[in-house]
């Protein structure tokens, strides 16, 4: 196999260069790229003009399975979990049957509950300024991904995966993730390499410039600083996928952004992530807080905020018109075995069931809604 190797300039690239201070750079003399010993050398200026205009990324743009493999110490990342010290790896892609390209980059762990819980905590990717010149992953700096939690239990990963595409069905004022067949070596010791599926999540940078749109990182923000129809949206969504691990104030498992292109820009919008807690992943430790009024995470309770019952109906007419839509997702997902998609289709049916003429659904929302 044919190793192509992409050489790193060893450098994070000045922070400046990302806080609005690009013209600046640009407009000076001197900063252009020149030839040393027959290499090409870019200046921050030109790293800058890459990261930033000319290279879009489109990592997120496909539902393509990638293939990956990453050689890092895990003896030791499982055994100390680090968030705060990176650690040197190699990720290494193909572009070929026999082909592949070399990236160094560094990672470490994050999450809360998983990071303590799991035997594989997920990632976060950290790559170097410089491969923003090309690539597949052109344009990336950070980037988190979801690893499988034990072995053997890859199926609540591919179920979770599917429960961010069903949202993007919704709207595209939500997170995109890329399904990854990871094969992980371990550079410690010689043993057998693991190979498990995991997917990667859209940085919050994409999304900012994808939906024009800016993080809010505030915590005393509540349901009504959040546009209505993504509020009802988010919370029902929520309650479809029998998900209650989620809260608007502590900015849990949602984070805030405000969209400059509406006309509401005195209110947020609100995506949701991290669905492994939720009836429709089903995973083997999820369990919801011991004071809800629900026993397992297969019981539905509906956390969002009270409105008029109209304002219910007209926000779950959207759900009664993509449910086929969901369906086929899950259906047409060849990664997943039959009996799992089985049993994620039953358990929508437990919603939609709801769908009568009696408004059963939305008598149970606003039965639990919250007023704040």
């Amino acid at each position: 196999m044919t190793k192509i190797k992409e050489h790193s300039s060893h450098f994070k690239g000045n922070l400046l260069l990302r806080k609005g201070l690009i013209c600046w750079f640009v407009l000076l003399p001197g900063f252009l790229p020149g030839k040393i010993a027959g290499q090409t050398v870019l200046s921050d200026t030109a790293i800058a003009i890459v990261d930033s205009q000319q290279f879009e990324a489109t990592f997120f743009d496909t539902d393509d399975l990638m293939k990956i493999v990453l050689r890092f110490d895990i003896t030791y990342y499982k055994k100390k979990k680090p968030t705060e010290e990176y650690l040197d790896a190699l990720l290494t892609y193909y572009i070929g049957e026999t082909d592949s390209i070399n990236k160094n980059i560094k990672l470490r762990a994050r999450g809360n509950f998983r990071r303590t819980f799991c035997d594989f905590p997920p990632l976060l990717l950290n790559f170097w300024v410089s491969d923003t010149l090309g690539g597949e992953f052109r344009g990336i700096d950070k980037m988190k991904l979801v690893p499988h939690c034990k072995p053997a239990f890859e199926a609540i990963i591919l179920r979770e995966y599917l429960a961010y595409k069903l949202y993007n069905i919704l709207t595209e004022s939500s997170l995109r993730v890329r399904l990854l067949e990871i094969e992980y070596i371990d550079t410690h010791k010689k043993s057998k390499p693991i190979k498990e599926y995991g997917f990667a999540i859209e940085p919050y940078e994409h999304f900012d410039k994808r939906t024009h749109s800016r993080e809010v990182n505030m915590t005393n923000l509540t349901q009504k600083h959040i546009r209505p129809d993504v509020m009802d949206r988010v919370a029902i969504f929520n309650y479809m996928i029998g998900n209650t691990d989620w809260s608007v104030p502590n900015q849990h498992n949602v984070q805030i952004f405000s969209q400059f292109s509406t006309k509401e820009t005195s209110l947020g919008i609100l995506v949701p992530y991290d669905f492994d807690h939720s009836g429709l992943v089903n995973a083997y430790y999820a369990y919801p807080f011991k004071d809800l009024p629900i026993e397992t995470v297969r019981d539905r309770l509906y956390l969002g905020i009270c409105r008029e019952m109209e304002a219910y109906q007209d926000a779950i007419r959207e759900f009664a018109d993509k449910k086929e839509a969901f369906y086929k997702v899950i259906r047409d997902f060849e990664y997943l075995p039959e009996r799992s998609k089985k049993d994620m289709i039953n358990f929508l049916n437990g919603f939609y069931g709801k769908f009568d003429r009696w408004d059963t659904i939305v008598s149970d929302m606003l039965k639990t809604c919250k007023d704040f």
